[in-house]
């Protein structure tokens, strides 16, 4: 396994491998990594030749008062995950090469960022936008794995593919979560023990709400009290964000459901934001 650090070096590997007809796939992360970012490589081994992991903790994505300096980062560790995994290239760039000091351009997505994360996150997909089409630029993928936990994410990146014609293939990896349901994420290292102990009732409360929708409720009402009921006594205004949305366009859905639907949320707790999802499709038709 190689580990590349200047982005013109892996611009120039990747060229090399495209030329010698190689599937190139990347699998875009902030470091700390953990199973599901595991699974995310083994998706991309089992569907190109070269997979290439990227490290690189972004700081344009990040609000001034987020947890940039808090983020956890253990780049050994993650080195020989990547390594025991298969992983060809780690690409970790120094924030320097990436972003010049007078840097002007961003990419910009007004319609699907507009709400969820994008609503209480100002600028936070503008920087995942701009460093994902920075990515896709010096490493060339013929494909690039992201999670599903990021849900808003993965759906507003293949919208900048589709619409700037990226050669590149969106594939998702499905939530994997710890024993106790708890969507796994590099941030739950940050957790202290009372919100540790609390965390998985996000995961109990959308079951919740995805099993009342399989019994046949469609109000969207009824299942965000659903899902409140389940959260329990969590800090006041420590609900961020709790929706319904289209799961394609992550539009607002009215009642009845009749669509395909997503519901997301963020919960705070101290120094640390989650978030998780969860699919209505099974249960609602076109």
């Amino acid at each position: 396994m190689q580990v590349v650090r200047d982005p013109q070096a892996m611009q120039a590997m990747a060229l090399a491998k495209r030329r010698e007809g190689a599937r190139i796939g990347v699998v875009p992360t902030m470091g700390f990594l953990h199973e599901g970012h595991l699974s995310l490589v083994r998706i991309a081994k089992a569907e190109s030749d070269w997979v290439i992991l990227t490290l690189f903790v972004n700081p344009t994505q990040f609000g001034p008062q987020e947890d940039l300096d808090r983020y956890p980062r253990d780049f050994e560790r993650d080195c020989a995950l990547c390594e025991a995994e298969g992983v060809d290239v780690v690409f970790a760039p120094e924030t320097a090469a990436i972003y010049a000091p007078d840097h002007t351009v961003y990419v910009v997505e007004d319609v699907l960022t507009s709400g969820l994360c994008g609503a209480s996150r100002p600028g936070h997909f503008r920087g995942v936008l701009t460093v994902v089409a920075k990515l896709f630029n010096l490493t060339l993928p013929d494909m690039a794995v992201f999670g599903e936990k990021d849900a808003q994410q993965i759906r507003v990146i293949r919208r900048m593919v589709r619409d700037m014609n990226f050669p590149v293939r969106i594939v998702g990896g499905p939530i994997l979560r710890e024993a106790d349901g708890l969507a796994m994420s590099s941030r739950n290292k940050n957790l202290d023990a009372a919100s540790r102990q609390k965390a998985p009732r996000l995961c109990q409360a959308l079951c919740a709400a995805r099993d009342a929708c399989a019994a046949g409720e469609r109000n969207p009402v009824a299942l965000r009290h659903i899902v409140l009921d389940r959260l329990g006594d969590l800090a006041p205004g420590a609900v961020d964000y709790l929706e319904l949305v289209d799961d394609e366009t992550l539009e607002p859905l009215g009642e009845p459901l009749t669509r395909p639907a997503l519901i997301a949320l963020a919960v705070q707790f101290p120094g640390v934001r989650l978030i998780d999802n969860m699919r209505l499709n099974s249960f609602i038709s076109e």
